[in-house]
């Protein structure tokens, strides 16, 4: 299969004869014919090309729950797909047989921007994921989808380690609706050791996505024993959400498994989840989530003020929705934070793969 060499943006000319890649922090200079850290931007004359537009390792329609995303339209479907490559290097990568992929003959499902919006459209989806691996480097396509998406009344949502220069940034978020971002740890040594990045720019984003956008955001941090899960690291992060992007930014702890260049690290037991779900919500946030394991409480989406079970969940399945029509509840009156339509979608947990043509 031949690669598409679709015109990249952020970049510059070097003086010393390289093209400078302006997308992320790593900033991969560029002689001809080689490609960035992301394996996907590559140099080919005198430009940066996006080596992956309109080529996919696989669509499917998901509950948006699973991105997750539990105030963005809940119970509502997702038509979910990623590319391969990524701008990280995380050792624990859990899709790391996409992210890490440098088989382009694998990214056998091609879709135009206008094909995936009409698709999101038939299958009854409210919106348009870019996930698997991260949009960041494959940005330009993700936009126009994106812009595809909104002319058929459909919402795009980005799940990203959220590493990316600021203009960028601001012309990426500028077409998204809602974001899951991943905050991977508190430390810039786990960042570093561990997924070959910096802390700061992920900081930046998430500010970025509170003080300059209406983009719905929430944030997932996957636990991975004796690397990240202390309480005064979780404490720490928790601190700091609050203050800097405040109290109803929604927070996901996910289980780690084994994987990838990680192994013989064990999986994260639900207790270390549940503890740092505690520890969240005495730091003051309302909103705070399990993930991957089955944990009822951590499930579900209670009333900030009266505590109330508002939206109860069993894995991804909606069993209970208590939400008024303009997203308070109908206990207090206290409004949840969040995209709310004037009822839940009816989903479920199930997961169906399509594919479609160009």
């Amino acid at each position: 299969m031949q690669e598409s060499s679709y015109p990249g943006r952020w970049w510059h000319a070097l003086q010393d004869g390289r093209i400078q890649c302006d997308l992320c922090p790593r900033d991969c200079k560029l002689h001809e014919g080689q490609r960035g850290a992301c394996f996907v931007r590559a140099r080919q004359g005198d430009q940066i090309i996006l080596t992956t537009y309109g080529r996919s390792s696989g669509f499917c329609i998901d509950p948006i729950e699973k991105k997750p995303l539990n105030h963005f339209y809940p119970g509502s479907s997702v038509l979910s797909f990623g590319t391969a490559g990524c701008n990280l290097a995380c050792k624990f990568c859990q899709n790391w047989d996409i992210s890490k992929s440098r088989d382009m003959d694998r990214l056998m499902d091609q879709a135009s921007p206008e094909t995936i919006a009409s698709e999101a459209l038939k299958y009854g989806c409210k919106s348009v994921a870019f996930t698997y691996n991260d949009p960041v480097i494959f940005a330009e396509y993700a936009m126009d989808v994106a812009d595809a998406c909104h002319a058929h009344g459909v919402q795009a949502v980005a799940v990203t380690a959220g590493y990316m220069h600021d203009q960028p940034r601001r012309d990426f978020y500028a077409k998204m609706d809602a974001a899951n971002v991943d905050l991977k740890a508190f430390t810039d040594d786990f960042y570093f050791k561990l997924t070959g990045s910096h802390l700061q720019p992920v900081l930046d984003t998430l500010i970025y996505l509170k003080q300059e956008t209406q983009v719905w955001f929430e944030i997932t941090t996957l636990l991975i024993p004796g690397h990240n899960d202390s309480d005064a690291e979780i404490s720490a992060m928790c601190d700091w959400i609050l203050k800097e992007l405040g109290p109803d930014v929604p927070l996901h702890f996910s289980a780690f498994h084994p994987d990838h260049k990680m192994p013989d690290v064990p999986a994260t037991p639900p207790a270390t989840l549940i503890r740092a779900r505690n520890i969240a919500l005495k730091a003051g946030l309302h909103y705070v989530y399990t993930g991957n394991v089955h944990h009822a409480e951590g499930d579900t989406t209670f009333c900030p003020d009266c505590q109330a079970p508002l939206i109860v969940r069993d894995w991804y399945q909606i069993k209970q929705y208590k939400l008024t029509p303009d997203g308070h509840c109908p206990n207090c009156g206290t409004a949840v934070a969040g995209r709310f339509g004037t009822q839940s979608g009816k989903f479920g947990r199930k997961r169906i793969p399509i594919s479609m043509a160009a």
